[in-house]
């Protein structure tokens, strides 16, 4: 798995936040039912995020959650990072010890490859951009099912 399930609800959650009007906050609740997260888990993850300065809280009856940065600035690998740690993928992938360029374990080389794709992809890709590619999809998904409620 690229990252954890943790980083993935906390993305889905980002997403949905990117789309708010600004100064606007959204409730847990909210986000957990439209992306189908447990409630209080991701209420978890989002005051960890809070303390970790990605966002922002409000409580009482219009409070919630904002996101603190544009999502444009904000980064898939710095999500992952807050929640699972710096270094997630530096990790030897046959589990040992000491896996370097100079003692390379026999997948050293082929992981080395992919993690560097993994890390570039995560490094530039922006809630905005995930949110923005989530928003065209449901648009063809409603233009064609609406084509559809035509025939």
């Amino acid at each position: 798995m690229i990252y954890s399930r943790s980083s993935e609800y906390a993305i889905r959650a980002f997403v949905q936040m990117a789309s708010l009007p600004p100064g606007e906050y959204v409730m847990v609740k909210h986000i957990a039912a439209e992306a189908d997260i447990p409630s209080h888990f991701l209420a978890k993850i989002l005051q960890d995020l809070a303390r970790d300065g990605f966002l922002r809280s409000s409580k009482g009856p219009r409070g919630g959650f904002r996101l603190r940065q544009p999502p444009e600035e904000i980064s898939m690998l710095a999500i992952v990072e807050a929640i699972d740690g710096a270094g997630r993928y530096d990790r030897c992938l046959g589990g040992m010890a000491e896996c370097t360029d100079r003692t390379p374990c026999g997948m050293h080389d082929s992981w080395k490859a992919l993690r560097s794709r993994i890390i570039e992809y995560l490094e530039r890709t922006s809630i905005a951009d995930l949110a923005n590619s989530l928003g065209e999809k449901r648009r063809l998904l409603a233009r064609t099912r609406r084509r559809g409620n035509r025939k």
